[in-house]
């Protein structure tokens, strides 16, 4: 199967049949593979799960080795709103390419992103017809929230968790993103890293697979 977007993918062991995965979306300026160090960890206690790791389908405006979700060069909301949207297509139609080829409905997938990848992850979970498993997003925001409300349709469950010393996403977007969901009705637990900046450590990594573990029930 050759998916819309290019994508690292880690299988289970031979043989083991998939029931269950973990789609992870990158940074911006990131790619597929950087993203996947995480499975590194994670694939150990999920069996059964493979784990999609896809670029963007734009090469970054600011580093072109790299990839985007949407644009930011230009500083306009409406802008970043409006190319969003465009990488939400994308991504969906990623999604359910994923589901035919392995035979999966929306209860089995859980979406997972850092920084851009996670403002992706938290429209996609919030926007399908059908709730997702859950949604894991590191350092990331609600793109739009006055959007965002108008195009709910599910409410899809999420771990947030955001470094207090984050100088690239200000850490006041987590608390603002679980007002936004605990008003819109969507269960959310949130997590405020220690001494941590725009990346992901193994703290969050860590609490992060506890969380996909429960609610696959494993």
């Amino acid at each position: 199967m050759t998916f819309c977007l290019t994508t690292t993918i880690i299988k289970p062991e031979k043989d083991i049949k998939v029931n269950r995965a973990v789609i992870l979306l990158h940074g911006y300026g990131g790619d597929g593979k950087d993203i996947s160090t995480l499975t590194l960890n994670w694939k150990r206690f999920l069996p059964n799960t493979v784990f999609l790791c896809p670029n963007g389908h734009e090469k970054c405006s600011i580093n072109p080795a790299g990839y985007q979700w949407f644009d930011l060069s230009k500083d306009d909301s409406e802008y970043i709103l409006e190319q969003s949207k465009k990488g939400e297509l994308k991504v969906q139609q990623f999604i359910e390419e994923v589901k035919n080829e392995y035979n999966l409905k929306n209860s089995q997938i859980c979406l997972s992103g850092f920084s851009q990848g996670c403002m992706m992850s938290i429209n996609l979970g919030l926007t399908d017809s059908k709730n997702y498993n859950c949604i894991v997003g590191f350092s990331g925001k609600i793109i739009n929230q006055e959007d965002l409300a108008s195009r709910k349709t599910s409410s899809t469950k999420m771990l947030l968790m955001h470094g207090d010393q984050d100088a690239v996403v200000s850490p006041t977007f987590l608390l603002e993103a679980k007002d936004f969901l605990i008003r819109n009705s969507v269960e959310v637990e949130t997590k405020m890293i220690n001494n941590c900046d725009h990346h992901i450590p193994v703290e969050a990594s860590s609490i992060a697979l506890n969380y996909i573990k429960n609610n696959f029930n494993m």
